[in-house]
């Protein structure tokens, strides 16, 4: 969780970001955003992330993200 909340923080250098806090309602993250997020955590975490995976539901929060890395690690 650690390098994901990193991650998520050098997108936006200042922001102190939670586990919980809401990623997409509040505004923190964009589309572009996502697509930069999405090459991290390929790069970082060794998973890929497919099409039908990019739903909201899974980068609300970086607790969520970090919920799908982890079932995608599994596979």
């Amino acid at each position: 969780m650690e390098q994901l909340l990193e991650i998520l923080e050098n997108l936006h250098p200042g922001m102190n970001i939670g586990e919980n806090d809401d990623l997409i309602g509040s505004g923190l993250l964009d589309s572009l955003d996502i697509v930069t997020l999405i090459t991290e955590i390929n790069s970082t975490f060794d998973v890929n992330i497919p099409a039908e995976e990019i739903l909201p539901e899974n980068f609300c929060s970086a607790k969520a993200i970090y919920a799908l890395i982890q079932r995608l690690d599994e596979v």
